[in-house]
């Protein structure tokens, strides 16, 4: 018996945990791709696995439903995979521990991935259904979270459908009907490190460490405003370094570039008479960071801890001059869309920052709606960058999706959604990326709508689901595929 047995729909959740079973993160989708392969052999439905990992199953119409035009649904097979600190699991090698309580799903000590598990479990109960429908045709892609890679390289040429669902979105009842553009944007700023003899017997090992943010997805959430741990990280490195002599050992911080960093860390070599001065100034950064994010991230924290042991460190000048970039790179909302009240038109994320010997790694997600303004940004972004003397690659870009103005597929699923609850669904653009743009770019006259059930805290390991509403959406999707009309 699984975690999940008896909820409903039986056959969405028997399949949503089987999918959990399989390690699926970003970059790992190799046992997820050829299980829903298998999954498609074992019924005898057509299938392509490319290179890639990318899966397209086709499932031929009923009989007496040839002519109706075909359903693309479309999901991403792989998951943004965080844990809680000291949580005992290998996300790369093994399974989710779920859990159901109080109406809702979740995954023990990390992210459940119902972004977008679920979307691929509709498509597998769908696939699996003894019901009539039309000609489906699912596609279902890899590493979407960390630059829809799979969606670009995705060959859809032989689909026959013009009109899409896309099963990647978090609130029911809210249709999506464009999104924002995308690319990732890496800065690598060269540190020098110190010789082995600068060591001295007077120094001790200090952790300066940002805790208790609340993160989020990057474009869902950067609106906001809660704290991205690896910028605050640095503006207490930068306070720290007017009053002693910053001789800084590592530094790591965030998970994802597509994620809004939680904690962050920094070790540091601190002469014993200047740990005073350095404990003072963090407790100070704190508690000024806690005034001005008491309204989004009450328990943030930042505190000092020694650690036994000794190590090199890199030169002053160049951490002043990484911790200097770093604070004159810009993060967050940059622009607010001037045509959609309280939408986010231009952003950007500090998800990742990595020190090695080659230099300090930050990783960014940068999110647009207009095509021009994100590039824009990311040349504004090489500039400073290339002025500290740093790196600076952009990767990943892809496009938009555009309005439709004239919608056949919207106009019908409006209609029965009114048919069956009585109102009108929202009908929404968002500022975070969904592969919609991309897949229309390739399929000339592709008429889109994206739905999906109630995700909450998405991308961290506080991931929960809604039981209730999977089933909502199991039954509107079916009166949506079953309607001739």
């Amino acid at each position: 018996m699984g975690v999940l047995s008896g909820l409903e729909p039986q056959s969405v959740f028997s399949f949503f945990e089987e999918i959990c079973r399989i390690p699926h993160g970003s970059g790992n989708v190799g046992a997820i791709s050829d299980y829903l392969k298998q999954f498609a052999d074992k019924r005898n439905l057509f299938c392509i696995q490319d290179e890639l990992k990318n899966i397209i199953i086709i499932k031929e119409a009923s009989a007496g439903w040839e002519e109706e035009e075909p359903y693309i649904l479309q999901a991403h097979m792989d998951m943004v995979a965080v844990k809680e600190p000291g949580a005992a699991i290998d996300m790369t090698r093994e399974g989710l521990k779920l859990k159901a309580a109080d109406g809702r799903i979740y995954a023990e000590g990390t992210s459940l991935g119902g972004d977008d598990g679920i979307g691929v479990a509709y498509c597998l109960a769908l696939l699996d259904a003894g019901i009539v429908l039309p000609r489906l045709e699912v596609v279902l892609t890899v590493d979407e979270e960390t630059g829809m890679e799979g969606a670009t390289g995705i060959d859809l040429s032989m689909l026959r459908g013009r009109r899409m669902i896309n099963l990647d979105q978090e609130e029911e009842g809210i249709f999506i009907t464009s999104c924002a553009g995308g690319a990732r944007v890496d800065v690598v700023i060269p540190l020098e490190q110190e010789g082995e003899a600068s060591w001295t017997e007077d120094m001790k090992l200090v952790e300066v460490k940002v805790t208790g943010l609340l993160g989020g997805h990057s474009g869902m959430e950067i609106n906001k405003g809660r704290g991205n741990a690896n910028c605050l990280l640095g503006e207490i490195l930068r306070a720290a370094g007017e009053k002693i002599t910053l001789r800084l050992v590592d530094m790591q911080g965030g998970v994802a570039d597509n994620a809004i960093a939680k904690e962050a860390a920094a070790v540091l070599a601190v002469k014993e008479a200047e740990i005073t001065q350095l404990e003072a100034v963090v407790t100070g950064e704190r508690d000024r960071i806690k005034r001005s994010l008491q309204n989004t991230d009450s328990d943030m924290d930042a505190g000092c801890l020694m650690l036994p042991g000794k190590d090199r460190f890199f030169t002053k000048e160049s951490v002043q001059r990484a911790l200097e970039c770093l604070g004159a790179l810009p993060n967050g909302v940059t622009a607010m869309s001037r045509d959609v009240e309280g939408l986010v038109e231009t952003s950007l994320n500090l998800g990742v920052l990595a020190l090695s010997k080659e230099g300090l790694r930050l990783q960014y997600a940068v999110r647009s709606s207009v095509d021009s303004r994100k590039e824009a940004l990311c040349e504004q972004m090489t500039k400073t960058a290339q002025e500290a003397g740093a790196k600076v690659s952009v990767r990943g870009c892809y496009p938009g999706w555009a309005y439709r103005k004239e919608s056949p597929l919207r106009a019908k699923m409006v209609r029965i959604y009114e048919d069956i609850y009585g109102q009108s669904p929202v009908l929404e653009a968002i500022h975070a990326g969904l592969e919609c743009g991309i897949l229309s770019g390739k399929i000339e006259g592709l008429d889109c709508v994206c739905i999906g059930p109630n995700l909450y805290d998405v991308h961290t390991a506080q991931e929960q689901m809604d039981i209730a509403s999977v089933g909502r959406v199991w039954e509107y999707l079916l009166a949506v595929l079953t309607n001739r009309t």
